[in-house]
């Protein structure tokens, strides 16, 4: 399996500091096909018109992260819009000083399509729009586009798009400005291209400002984003782009939040959400979110606290151990196996080896050897991370690459090496369980 020097830069170097790589994924998937394939189902109902609502949680370093990314490069494929974030102290889902609006505005900042995965892709978005309906008026009509009437044909044919729009909340102001682009776009006129699509980044602080540079007399704020990604993603469709997915992850910095008036706000918003997308009230969109099973099932502060959310998520009584219901509304990541972790850890032997251009030395002997030390810790079994097993196992690569003349299997094996000392209880550090947060409600 060959792969380009620069994926597997990117991958290995990811994967060493402990975050998930943006590019490469297929290349070191391992399990999680049911999680995969339910999260593919999902897609199926969002282009025929649907929506859907997924919560992911699993420990920290357990794989949320990497399954949304592996989720967003499968959905580009298949001519998704995908818009993602990751909460912090300063994004929220609702706030009093734009922590709501911050999150949208890194949301739109990070809209990636197959041709722009890396984000930045609303210009883009919109200016194909337009060019895509120029091309479907010329085939039509046959007229030059030269010719007076081609213009009134094109301007017919965004008018059928964007009366769609005009039903929903905000939906008259989304349409307008989608105009005010258009004609932006045909005049050459960068300057009023910009300004729109300024708007649409929600970087306009106020109404007068907005109403003096586009003659609208509104802007995107924290209490009113979300219905301006419902907009996006009925525009998105209409623009020839299969739906919109929303990836929104470390949703533990919600539970983090000291103040529980706070809390609950944000909670309230992702309930808006959730009853959205199963009521229908909400076309062509999926919304995804990540968290630590504390975050989400502790009934004091996290999701669970939230009467209304605990009594739509909550596991039924037919729910146990080994059996997974992957058409529930919250995935539980289930840590990978010894073999899966085995095979990952082969996949990674032969990138390390593509990108620093040598032959690989470690054996299989060596690598089941690695595993059995990584979980014969004491208290492995509950709480050792694929992300912990990933970043020792390249450090062992790095330093095997750096000291050929070292034997593999006397590394193992040396009372020196940390690999080989036991683990003992509450020794691994942090990464090992999850913190606790020690802030009283107020």
């Amino acid at each position: 399996m060959k792969i380009p020097k620069r994926i597997a830069s990117a991958v290995i170097n990811s994967l060493k500091g402990g975050v998930v790589p943006r590019i490469g994924l297929p290349y070191i998937t391992v399990g999680r096909e049911l999680e995969i394939d339910a999260l593919l189902h999902d897609v199926d109902i969002i282009a025929e018109g649907g929506a859907s609502f997924r919560f992911i949680v699993g420990k920290y370093g357990s794989g949320k992260s990497f399954l949304l990314q592996t989720i967003r490069s499968h959905v580009m494929d298949r001519n998704f819009v995908v818009v993602d974030a990751d909460l912090s102290p300063e994004r929220r889902l609702q706030g009093t000083k734009g922590q709501g609006l911050a999150t949208y505005k890194e949301l739109i900042r990070n809209m990636s399509t197959k041709t722009r995965p890396d984000g930045g892709a609303l210009t883009l978005i919109l200016d194909r729009w337009i060019s895509g309906i120029q091309s479907e008026t010329v085939a039509e009509s046959g007229l030059d586009t030269s010719d007076p009437r081609f213009r009134k044909l094109v301007e017919q044919k965004i008018y059928t798009v964007i009366s769609a729009l005009n039903e929903m909340v905000h939906g008259f102001d989304f349409a307008k400005l989608l105009t005010i682009y258009f004609h932006a776009y045909w005049d050459g006129d960068d300057e009023s291209k910009a300004k729109v699509v300024k708007w649409f980044r929600g970087e306009y602080t106020t109404k007068t400002e907005a109403k003096s540079e586009l003659g609208v007399n509104i802007i995107i704020t924290d209490d009113d984003w979300y219905e301006y990604i419902k907009l996006f993603a009925v525009f998105l469709k209409q623009a020839g782009y299969s739906g919109l997915l929303v990836l929104i992850d470390e949703l533990v910095n919600i539970y983090k939040v000291p103040n529980s008036i706070t809390r609950q706000y944000n909670y309230e918003k992702i309930l808006t959400m959730y009853n959205d997308t199963l009521q229908g009230k909400a076309q062509y969109l999926g919304i995804i979110m990540g968290g630590t099973p504390q975050c989400i099932e502790d009934t004091r502060r996290g999701v669970y606290s939230y009467e209304a959310l605990r009594s739509r998520l909550a596991e039924g009584r037919f729910g146990r151990e080994g059996v997974k219901d992957m058409l529930a509304p919250v995935i539980h990541l289930t840590p990978l196996t010894n073999e899966e972790m085995l095979v990952l850890i082969e996949k990674l032997t032969d990138i390390h080896a593509q990108l620093f251009g040598y032959a690989p030395t470690l054996t299989q002997e060596d690598m089941v050897q690695f595993i059995q030390i990584e979980f014969g810790r004491i208290g492995a079994d509950s709480h050792i991370t694929p992300r912990e097993v990933i970043r020792d196992f390249i450090e062992l690569l790095d330093i095997v690459y750096q000291n050929p003349q070292l034997q593999v299997a006397q590394l193992l094996q040396s009372g020196s090496f940390s690999y080989a000392q036991p683990q003992t209880d509450g020794g691994d550090g942090e990464d090992a369980v999850a913190p606790e947060f020690a802030e009283f409600d107020i």
